[in-house]
């Protein structure tokens, strides 16, 4: 049976949620977004793709939390088929990776649902008002680390967000769109194509 997903249109509101986080703590929209805007990327632990770009994905977000830029991972695999995305295991990742952001937990998937969320990683940027600017890619790079200048597009996506309030119109969809990580029931046929909000 097929899983219906919510439109990831952009101009979108974000969608609040509340979830535990790896620290012991519990977290909201409202607590994690940015006075400039805001990024939500779905990863998990066991994803090849979310493996090989972490460490830049951690060194762009403290680029753009150090900007005024709200940040927050949020890991929706199911533990069942997934062991490695567990929650006890999260916990590890995030100190093996000294994330500097909310590292949340989305059991139930409800929250990626409402997303429209289908992969890792997957990443949501929002402007200051947390309307979605920004469904593009981290860089470049694959399983192997971008070519030497490579753009770092989702810092330059956020930057101008936060400075005009709009994103680049030309935005590439992650790498992962069609491999691993998808949650249980997703299309990957959603993700193709992101329309505009009128």
């Amino acid at each position: 049976m097929a899983v219906t997903y919510a439109p990831t249109t952009l101009g979108a509101p974000a969608v609040a949620f509340h979830l535990p986080g790896t620290d012991g703590n519990s977290y909201g929209l409202d607590d994690v977004a940015g006075r400039n805007g805001t990024v939500i990327v779905f990863i998990c632990n066991h994803c090849p793709y979310v493996k090989a770009v972490i460490d830049r994905l951690v060194a762009d977000a403290r680029v753009l939390m150090a900007e005024g830029i709200g940040f927050a991972a949020i890991c929706s695999n199911d533990a069942a088929d997934y062991p490695e995305d567990s929650f006890d295991n999260m916990k590890a990742f995030a100190a093996a990776h000294e994330l500097p952001f909310p590292y949340l937990h989305d059991e139930s998937q409800e929250i990626a649902r409402a997303y429209g969320a289908v992969c890792t990683p997957d990443f949501f940027g929002y402007d200051r008002e947390r309307r979605l600017k920004y469904r593009g890619r981290l860089d470049e790079g694959r399983t192997t680390p971008p070519p030497a200048g490579a753009r770092r597009e989702l810092v330059e996506a956020m930057r101008a967000v936060a400075a005009t309030g709009t994103a680049p119109a030309d935005q590439t969809r992650p790498s992962a769109a069609r491999s691993s990580g998808r949650l249980r029931g997703a299309d990957p046929r959603a993700i193709d194509t992101i329309p505009r909000s009128r």
